[in-house]
């Protein structure tokens, strides 16, 4: 089964009705893809209330890749959080965060993705070791954003610790912008693949001096051409033939491209979702 969805649904505006309402964008998101990813968890732990609103608002079979808090992942850089004293406190209160979505059966995989500055190397090794003991009774899916990871001296290596770790291998369609990206490897490491789409937007992938808010208006700015998704969608097939789901995810949000590129894509792969929420009506629309 392949799943195609968006990263977040509140900046999707072609999927919802324009009488929906921001609480219930979630629902209309529902009606046009099987699959989120929630991004708001890396900036904050989501409460037990929006996390039973959410699971309660989408279809049975609906599922969420639910991306890990920064404080998990190493994006302070040494900077106090300002929630949690320690790292072991994080991992308690983001286990207590996702176990809803796993009693529910809607919890495709918890999104560890790294900074760029997360190198191969031996502690950084020993702490995805850490990772798999604290969030060990979920499925977890690592990014990389660091090259050296699959560099052929280490790629063999990567792939093997994650395969042993039970870990998912994020494979990445990204701007090929130096050490700070990493090549699409359309490599599975357990029964279940995720692919992570970011736009090929290379001059806007690397911060250069750029604020912290322009930046995270054009890393993403991309739209795919038919080209282009043709490409990813032959590397989605072929992770397909050998695992049992694929999880595909487009975060191109920058210029509200991700989500017309997930519906050209679903076409080129013949893919028809059930099971799918009820879609809105508009009650103002025209004939």
């Amino acid at each position: 089964m392949i799943y195609v969805g968006l990263t977040g649904w509140g900046d999707h505006p072609d999927v919802y009705s324009e009488t929906t309402s921001a609480r219930d964008r979630l629902f209309d998101y529902s009606g046009h893809f099987p699959v989120v990813e929630v991004d708001t968890s890396f900036y904050a732990i989501p409460s037990e209330k929006n996390v039973l609103k959410w699971i309660d608002e989408t279809p049975d079979q609906f599922k969420f890749i639910v991306k890990g808090y920064r404080g998990m992942t190493g994006h302070l850089r040494g900077e106090k959080d300002a929630y949690f004293d320690t790292k072991a406190d994080m991992f308690e209160a983001f286990r207590k965060a996702i176990e809803p979505f796993q009693r529910a059966g809607k919890l495709a995989a918890v999104l560890m993705q790294f900074p760029p500055w997360f190198d191969c190397q031996f502690k950084n090794v020993q702490y995805l070791r850490y990772v798999k003991q604290e969030l060990g009774d979920f499925p977890v899916a690592i990014e990389f954003r660091n090259r050296t990871w699959y560099t052929e001296q280490y790629v063999d290596g990567t792939m093997n610790l994650l395969r042993e770790l039970k870990f998912i291998h994020t494979v990445c369609d990204e701007p090929q912008a130096g050490e700070g990206s990493v090549p699409l490897l359309s490599i599975a490491t357990t029964d279940t693949a995720f692919v992570r789409i970011h736009g090929r937007n290379v001059h806007g992938w690397l911060q250069n001096g750029r604020s912290q808010e322009d930046w995270r208006k054009v890393r993403c700015l991309y739209n795919y051409n038919d080209e282009e998704l043709r490409e990813i969608a032959v590397h989605i097939q072929r992770l397909a033939k050998t695992t049992r789901h694929v999880y595909v995810a487009f975060n191109n949000n920058s210029g509200n491209d991700a989500a017309h590129n997930a519906k050209e894509l679903l076409e080129i792969l013949n893919i028809h979702y059930d099971h799918l929420a009820p879609k809105q009506l508009d009650l103002f629309e025209g004939d």
